[in-house]
């Protein structure tokens, strides 16, 4: 049987794209995200529980990212879908650690961090959670079928 080794996920840049160039000329780059999941408790407080997840891209992506083609900035809302892999290495005290990361095969801004300025008067407004653009689903429009009364000769069949 096949197997499947692929992740989506929507969250937040915990830090700004990092660009590493090697002596062949190619690129990777490095992000964290966060995802987080809201839930109530047993006395029915809301907490909020954190992940956070290590990025890496390599090829066209890290290029375009690294050639500012795609502008990425902490706090941004992203859409990711990748792949997990783990690797070792031995840390400075000889120790072997492990690492998991999510090799990203594609990766989308949904929400800027900070909506642009420009067209606000004020060139030293600053930035509010309210001025964010969310995407929201268009209200229920009305069933026609729920409106009227439907006679059994009005079907087809």
């Amino acid at each position: 049987m096949a197997s499947l080794n692929k992740v989506i996920l929507i969250g937040r840049l915990g830090r700004d794209p990092e660009i590493t160039t090697f002596e062949s000329g190619n690129r990777k780059m490095s992000a964290t995200l966060a995802t987080t999941e809201r839930y109530r408790d047993r006395d029915n407080n809301w907490v909020d529980q954190t992940e956070w997840h290590n990025l890496i891209a390599w090829g066209n992506l890290a290029n375009d990212i690294a050639d500012k083609r795609r502008n990425y900035a902490k706090g941004d809302m992203m859409y990711i879908e990748g792949r997990l892999r783990t690797r070792q290495y031995t840390d400075t005290q000889g120790v072997n650690r492990y690492v998991t990361e999510v090799q990203v095969d594609k990766m989308m801004q949904l929400v800027p961090a900070k909506p642009s300025m420009q067209s606000s008067n004020n060139p030293n407004a600053t930035y509010t959670p309210a001025q964010e653009t969310v995407y929201q689903a268009p209200a229920e429009a009305s069933d026609p079928l729920n409106d009227q009364q439907i006679n059994h000769d009005d079907l087809p069949f």
